[in-house]
């Protein structure tokens, strides 16, 4: 798999790069021209060319570091002090060497004038080298807090060496110039010209990890200034060679003050002119304060104020042309926020429908969730016919909306019939009856599906246990034909006395008496998590352990039993007070057999059933016939799984209907309750 390449800033891109590097290389070869060929290293000695040349740039200089002197101080950036200094450093030297120029104020010159700029360039050389190391927190702090310090020193240092070379007598500084070659002069242009280098590669260094055009220019000027120191060291004063060191100083300050002409042109402020050079640390600063004031901008924006922006024109000094396009970025911005919130609504509306929950529940959590993007959303659902939001009543020419001032109505339907009304603010932005009309339809098919769910379940829980109801609603395929082998627990329930009962009352009473005792049966069997698999006449089948894992599934079947009989015994009770004389009720027997059975949908593709079969099954039913009324038999397996504290009596070994071997059968007439766990 190809790579990509890595991303290359401008200044560094190969063609750029070349081009960059042949820039700074050209002014070399034409001093080493010039040094080779002394015939065309010519003199031109012109005072006053000199003289308003230096102070142009000397002008230059000093406005250049009154600006990034001025964004230090707003920032309160470390580095942007240190590039200021560089700055006004050479500027101030720079000035006293053009005042230093023969004719203009001395008749002669000075040594001054011949060593004046070479110090200057190295005091900047120090400044550069400063700015572009990587300071600390610490670092910066300490230097932020010596900057009155710094600049003093330089400026007294400044004056101290123009009073020095300009008075005559003074110092040797104001002496005639030395003339000739002297090595020791060359010798001291070596550590400003070593320092300049360091800066140069730090601060592309730099640039490489965050480009920009302003710190182009900066390593542009800083090579610059160190050709500047080599081009000084020939020291054949106003020849071409040391006229070239005065151009060199003039590009590389002069590259610096074009690039923030033409950033100053871009942005129309000269408020951000120098943030690329700034420290890390306050460029995070920085952006964290522009983060805070876009956030503050919408939330403007997103309350409708007019010219929001210009809340922030004094803070980053923005003219009105910029204030105009902030306000329509702002409005963007809040536009597309607006967006993003109101399909994350729609999302969490789709999310929040779930199986089983209840209808107002499911509308009321909907509603919490889209009044937060959406505004004051309402919803009524149809009553009597008519559907009341409020004071308004809504009726719909099939899905077309309602419009009452700023709000819009939908329709809510389900099943292709009118269900409700939403009512949705519109206007704030331009997708909001689009997005209304998705959140409509999105709030009907999840009040489609909760009925539907409510439907499901309410028939499911009639016709069949609760476990097995709950599993086909969360997983459809459950209803597939076949099984599993699993061991389960199963009991048995008939009603001994049934058939001599029913032949002595009407059909209404068997139902009755039938739903009596079922009435009372069901719920002990399903506290106690049993599944309801068969109704037959007055016949009841139930599993333990199946479909849902129960761990004392035995001892359960066992529970459900007894509180059967406790209940039965009760209503048979109270059956014989009411009929007194009448015909007897029957009574429950139950059997209770623990063991393997296959476990699973037992029919066809078109009526299928839940149900377990196998010899488990058999052998309860079996012992359930051979108990006596309101008692409970079960088998030994079953017995087994109780441990101590159950309380049976033996009925020996038994044999049973499809066995060749004899069961042994026990009565269970006590069962201890389960430990509770405290809370």
């Amino acid at each position: 798999m190809p790579t990509e390449s890595p991303y290359l800033p401008p200044a560094t891109q190969p063609v750029r790069g070349v081009v960059w590097a042949i820039h700074l290389v050209l002014p070399m070869l034409g001093l080493w021209l010039l040094l080779a060929e002394p015939d065309l290293n010519i003199e031109w000695h012109h005072n006053p060319s000199h003289f308003w040349m230096i102070l142009a740039v000397a002008g230059v200089n000093v406005a250049l570091g009154m600006l990034i002197s001025e964004a230090s101080r707003r920032r309160q950036d470390a580095r942007l002090f240190l590039v200021s200094m560089v700055f006004l450093a050479s500027a101030g030297f720079f000035f006293m060497h053009g005042l230093a120029t023969p004719t203009i104020i001395l008749p002669t010159g000075s040594l001054g004038f011949d060593l004046g700029q070479q110090v200057g360039l190295t005091i900047a050389a120090g400044f550069a080298f400063a700015s572009a190391l990587p300071l600390g927190e610490r670092a910066a702090r300490i230097v932020l807090s010596a900057q009155h310090v710094i600049r003093g020193v330089l400026v007294g240092f400044m004056i101290i060496w123009g009073l020095a070379s300009l008075i005559d007598g003074l110092t040797p500084l104001s002496a005639p110039p030395l003339g000739g070659y002297h090595t020791w002069v060359a010798w001291a242009a070596v550590p400003g010209l070593a320092l300049y280098v360091a800066a140069t590669m730090m601060t592309f260094r730099l640039h490489r990890s965050r480009p920009s055009a302003m710190l182009v220019s900066l390593l542009t000027a800083y090579a610059l200034l160190a050709e500047t120191m080599v081009a000084g060291m020939s020291q054949l004063n106003w020849h071409l060679t040391w006229w070239l060191w005065h151009v060199l100083l003039t590009f590389a300050f002069g590259f610096v003050a074009y690039s923030a002409y033409l950033q100053f042109r871009r942005e129309g402020s000269s408020a951000g002119l120098f943030d690329s050079v700034a420290l890390s640390a306050t460029v995070a600063r920085i952006r964290q304060q522009y983060d805070e004031a876009l956030e503050e901008l919408v939330e403007h924006v997103r309350r409708g104020e007019p010219m929001a922006a210009t809340r922030l024109s004094g803070k980053f000094r923005l003219n009105e042309g910029q204030a105009a396009v902030l306000d329509r970025a702002g409005q963007a911005l809040a536009n597309e926020r607006e967006l993003s919130e109101r399909l994350g609504a729609l999302v969490a509306v789709s999310a929040h429908t779930r199986v089983g929950l209840p209808e107002t529940e499911l509308l009321a959590g909907a509603l919490e969730r889209v009044r937060q993007a959406f505004g004051d959303v309402r919803i009524g659902l149809v009553s009597e016919g008519r559907t009341h939001i409020g004071s308004r009543t809504y009726t719909f020419d099939g899905d077309e909306p309602v419009r009452r001032g700023e709000l819009l109505a939908f329709p809510l339907t389900v099943k292709g019939r009118p269900a409700g009304a939403l009512e949705v603010p519109v206007g704030r932005t331009p997708q909001d009856e689009a997005l209304a009309a998705t959140l409509a339809g999105q709030l009907s098919l999840s009040l489609e599906n909760a009925r539907l769910y409510q439907e499901l379940d309410t028939l499911f829980r009639q016709y069949m246990s609760p476990d097995v109801a709950q599993a086909l609603l969360a997983d459809p395929s459950q209803a597939a034909l076949g099984g599993q082998l699993k061991e389960l627990t199963a009991l048995f329930a008939d009603l001994k006395g049934f058939t001599s009962f029913s032949e002595q009352v009407t059909p209404g009473e068997i139902v009755e008496m039938l739903n009596r005792y079922h009435t009372a049966a069901v719920p002990c069997i399903l506290d106690n998590g049993g599944t309801i698999v068969q109704f037959v006449g007055d016949a009841l089948l139930a599993l333990f352990n199946a479909p849902a894992t129960q761990s004392d599934h035995a001892a359960a079947a066992c529970r459900a039993a007894l509180a059967m009989q406790r209940a039965a015994a009760e209503i048979a009770e109270e059956a014989a007070w009411q009929r007194a004389g009448d015909v007897a009720w029957p009574t429950f027997r139950v059997g209770v057999n623990t063991g393997p059975a296959l476990v699973g949908n037992i029919g066809s593709p078109q009526l299928r059933g839940f149900n377990a079969m196998g010899d488990c099954v058999n052998v309860a039913a079996r012992l359930q016939a051979l108990a006596e009324p309101g008692t409970v038999v079960i088998g030994e397996t079953t017995l087994k799984q109780l441990g101590r504290g159950a309380k049976a009596t033996p009925l020996g070994r038994l044999a049973l209907k499809g066995k060749e071997e004899k069961v042994a059968a026990y009565v269970l007439t006590e069962l201890p309750q389960p430990l509770r766990e405290l809370p």
